[in-house]
């Protein structure tokens, strides 16, 4: 434990936006992220710096040279080192009395449950084509009344949804029952950014590449993502503001200079959805 280190002193300058009670309420929440790659290592870092001291984190894989662009832990010193481990240690040299709880196998039909015990807010940070174990965690969080956020970075910018507990659910939403898994990442992918507002700017629309499962990122979208979800977050935690759940969803796009508050009644049952759906498919061949 470091000597320097004191906490009311450290988040200090939190005060004003948040109340001095407000912070402490924050000190004592426990937030759940699975994932610390291009958003999940961000939404560690700004959550750890907003005052949180208590994780659930998940992550089962290595940094390589491929992650550089965009992951908060990659560099040259991590390549081959468990992102579960370098974001424990970035996390703890922020506040050296953070209480953490890993999960180094990531997540699964085995431990879900253990994952999500005792949080406040679950914060989704998995990769795009991890869906089922997606599915799993939102849907027993559904369960068990989790508010979870999910804010993804789109291009140079963010596009959040929020599932609040007694309200539209994941599966309600994206609906992918019935879709092969092609179809359902493009399921999720349309659901995400209803606006899609960085359509307009995509320069090699073959680096979306479903069928093995790449596509690009860059680190302005995982930058804004994790501002956005730690808004959110602060929100959700301290009920104070107003916190939009699905079909209600937010997009800014810092290239497109473009913000748009999207409604989608009926999730990706919705018209536009429908349609947007069937002309992506066909476009990409699926």
């Amino acid at each position: 434990m470091s000597e320097l280190f004191n906490y009311d002193l450290a988040f200090s300058r939190n005060i004003g936006w948040v109340t001095d009670a407000e912070q402490q309420v924050l000190k004592r929440k426990r937030i759940a992220i699975a994932g610390l790659g291009g958003v999940g290592g961000e939404h560690l870092i700004t959550l750890v710096r907003l005052g949180i001291t208590k994780f659930n984190l998940s992550d089962f894989d290595e940094f390589g040279c491929e992650n550089t662009n965009r992951q908060a832990g990659a560099n040259v010193n991590t390549y081959n080192h468990k992102k579960l481990d370098t974001m424990v240690d970035m996390a703890l040299a922020i506040n050296p009395e953070l209480e953490i709880t890993t999960f180094p196998d990531g997540i699964n039909a085995d431990n879900t449950d253990d994952f999500l015990k005792d949080v406040d807010c679950y914060v989704d940070s998995l990769d795009f084509f991890a869906l089922e174990a997606r599915r799993r965690v939102f849907r027993l969080c559904s369960e068990k009344g989790i508010p979870a956020t999910t804010a993804a970075p789109i291009g140079m910018g963010t596009a959040y949804l929020n599932f609040l507990p007694g309200k539209m659910t994941f599966e309600e939403y994206f609906q992918f029952e019935g879709h092969t898994e092609n179809e359902q990442y493009l399921k999720f992918f349309l659901g995400l950014t209803p606006a899609a507002l960085q359509s307009a700017y995509l320069v090699d629309p073959t680096k979306l590449d479903l069928a093995n499962k790449k596509g690009p990122s860059m680190p302005m979208g995982c930058k804004l993502a994790a501002g956005v979800a730690g808004a959110q977050v602060l929100k959700i935690l301290l009920n104070r503001g107003d916190v939009l759940n699905v079909p209600w969803g937010l997009h800014f796009d810092a290239f497109q200079n473009k913000f748009k508050k999207t409604w989608r009644p009926g999730g990706n049952g919705n018209l536009l959805q429908k349609v947007a759906f069937k002309i992506a498919k066909s476009k990409m061949g699926i």
